[in-house]
Parts: C-alpha cells; sequence; structure tokens
C-alpha cells in the first residue's frame, strides 16, 4: 500500500491495528487479482489464474492458505467474519475486465462491474471496520459506485489508450457518441457531455452515502469518511479541469489529503 501511494492508507491510519491490518490485506488481495486482469498477457491464462486465486480462496476458508496474501487474510477472516462471497465477486469483477476489452457497457452491467470490484470491496471493509450492522451494506454499496464511477471518469482518457471504455452505452447513445476506438473518440465533442451527465450520477451516490452515515457509528466509519471525501475532492478537480481536456490529468495534492485526513479525524 505505501508503495501503490493509494488513497486507501490515509483511511487506514485512524483505524484499530487488528482492523488496519485486516485492510491490508484485503487491499492486497485485490491489487493481486487486479494485476492478474490489467497485465499484459493472454486471456486464458489470466482466467486461468483467476480461477486459481477461486481455489485459494476456499483454501483461506477451510484453514488452509498457501500464499503470503492470504496467510495474511486467515486471522482477518475469522476475527472479522470477512464474507467469502465478496472475496469470489471481486474475482468476478477481475474476470469481467480479463475476457474482453470492454467499450461502452450497458448500465446495468456497468453497475454489476462497480458492485463486483468496489462494492464488494465496500462490504468486506465495514466488517474490518467493525460496523457490518444495517444500514451499513447499503452504505458499501453506494460508496462503491461512487468511487468506482469517479475512477472512470478520472482515466477515461488512459482506458481508452488500451482500448476500454467504461462509459456506460445508454449515455454514449443519448449524445450520439458511435465511436469504436480510441482515437475518434476521444475527439468526439459530445463526449464531454457523457462525462458530465456520469458525474451526476456518481454525486448522486455521494449523497446516497452522506443520506446513510448519521444512522452508522461515525468514529468506526471515519475509514469510508476520508475515502469519500478525497473521491468527492477529486471529482470536483475533474469538473473544474473539464470534460473537454481528458487527457489532463486531476490529482489530489498530498497537502489536500492530509488536510482531509485531519479535519475528519478529528471530527467527534
Amino acid at each position: 500500500m505505501a508503495r501503490s501511494g493509494s488513497s486507501f492508507k490515509l483511511g487506514m491510519r485512524v483505524m484499530p491495528k487488528s482492523g488496519r491490518n485486516a485492510m491490508y490485506a484485503i487491499y492486497a488481495f485485490c491489487r493481486e487479482v487486479d494485476d492478474v486482469a490489467d497485465e499484459p498477457g493472454e486471456t486464458s491464462d489470466k482466467l486461468r489464474q483467476l480461477a486459481e486465486w477461486r481455489i485459494e480462496i476456499d483454501r483461506l476458508y477451510k484453514g488452509g492458505p498457501t500464499l503470503p496474501t492470504t496467510k495474511a487474510l486467515l486471522a482477518p477472516v475469522r476475527e472479522f467474519s470477512l464474507p467469502k462471497a465478496e472475496f469470489l465477486a471481486v474475482i468476478d469483477g477481475m474476470e469481467m475486465d480479463a475476457q474482453a476489452s470492454i467499450w461502452g457497457p450497458s448500465f446495468e452491467e456497468l453497475m454489476l462491474y462497480c458492485r463486483r470490484v468496489a462494492g464488494a470491496v465496500g462490504m468486506l471493509s465495514i466488517h474490518a471496520f467493525g460496523e457490518s450492522r444495517p444500514p451499513a451494506p447499503d452504505l458499501a454499496i453506494s460508496l462503491g459506485n461512487a468511487l468506482q464511477l469517479t475512477n472512470i471518469l478520472r482515466d477515461v482518457y488512459e482506458d481508452a489508450q488500451i482500448g476500454r471504455l467504461y462509459l456506460p452505452r445508454e449515455l454514449l447513445d443519448a449524445h450520439n457518441v458511435t465511436a469504436a476506438e480510441p482515437g475518434a473518440l476521444l475527439v468526439d465533442p459530445a463526449l464531454a457531455s457523457v462525462c458530465a451527465d456520469l458525474a451526476e450520477r456518481a454525486k448522486q451516490a455521494f449523497a446516497e452515502t452522506e443520506a446513510i452515515l448519521p444512522r452508522l457509528d461515525r468514529k468506526k466509519m471515519r475509514p469510508a469518511i476520508l475515502m469519500k471525501a478525497v473521491y468527492q475532492r477529486t471529482l470536483v478537480g475533474l469538473e473544474a479541469r473539464g470534460w473537454d481536456r481528458l487527457d489532463q490529468p486531476v490529482r489530489i495534492s498530498r497537502f489536500e489529503k492530509l488536510w482531509i485526513a485531519l479535519r475528519h479525524s478529528l471530527l467527534p
């Protein structure tokens, strides 16, 4: 996590040690299966490796993991009752990435993808936070959607360069964006309107998260609150840059992240 520079490490710092270690192990698992899906290679090889991860998750829940990451997960699985189905859902999401280059999925497919690659992580996380009672699962899904949609909007340009487009088909059709390859897509002036529409969906998911938070233990949910704040700031930055300049990256400075962490970690 330290090497990755991930924003997730901000939230981890405000957690008790056992929960923090659980999140480190969950994060390591997610990075490993994500690398399988994203690194160059044959689809058949990627699917084989992901199938091996399914077998390893079975070993984990039988008490006999064989890999460093699943060995690190063994104690958290027992202490926090991490749900097996959510680890398998993450692998399902990685299989969606590995099987084909995604280009304009239906909105239903996009939300299934978000549920698997982000919502599942949220579901695991709330157990590590010690706040898995309802409505925490609803928050895990809504915040997962918000974060993943923000990621998609942040990475439109980079994803297009490798033949991926996660913007939903319904929005592309609504704005008459028909390009099937990166060069044509990225110069289509209507693409900005597609991104703006999806940004509204992300803001709606953030609003759903904010509506749920008062019903939960705010102290336990501080890691989620920190992540929400960082990603909301990212979305604000993307909108301020403009959707017609997708090749210009937007990053939150280390100072801003530290300020967000300080501000929210001190809230009662």
